[in-house]
């Protein structure tokens, strides 16, 4: 099983509630092939570095997943299809990867905790 990495954007017209179905299609569709999700975050309604098809704004979404390589491309098969998708990109994560990733999180999870605290 290898780590993968996918970060994909969501057309802006979609409500919240579209934007969360299309993500658990994607979800399920990986546990449906058995992989597992590791991790997933979502940086919702953010600013494109320039127009995709006409809109500025994309809902950004982030999954960490592991998976047999075999699924990569169907899985991919499976964004190019769905027209609420503007862009996606699937990375293969090497140890050194997953090791910032987790301390990226971390890093982010003890922000949190010292705001809460204060």
């Amino acid at each position: 099983m290898n780590r993968y990495e996918t970060v994909f954007i969501l057309t802006p017209v979609l409500s919240e509630e579209q934007a969360a179905e299309t993500v658990d299609k994607f979800k399920k569709f990986l546990k449906g092939k058995g992989a597992t999700i590791k991790h997933e975050e979502n940086w919702g309604l953010r600013k494109l570095a320039y127009p995709i098809q006409k809109k500025t704004t994309g809902f950004y979404y982030l999954m960490e997943f592991e998976a047999p390589g075999e699924i990569i491309t169907p899985f991919e098969t499976e964004f190019r299809r769905d027209e609420r998708v503007l862009r996606f990109l699937t990375t293969a994560m090497d140890k050194f990867h997953t090791q910032y990733a987790e301390s990226r999180r971390n890093k982010a999870k003890e922000k949190k905790e010292t705001k809460a605290e204060a």
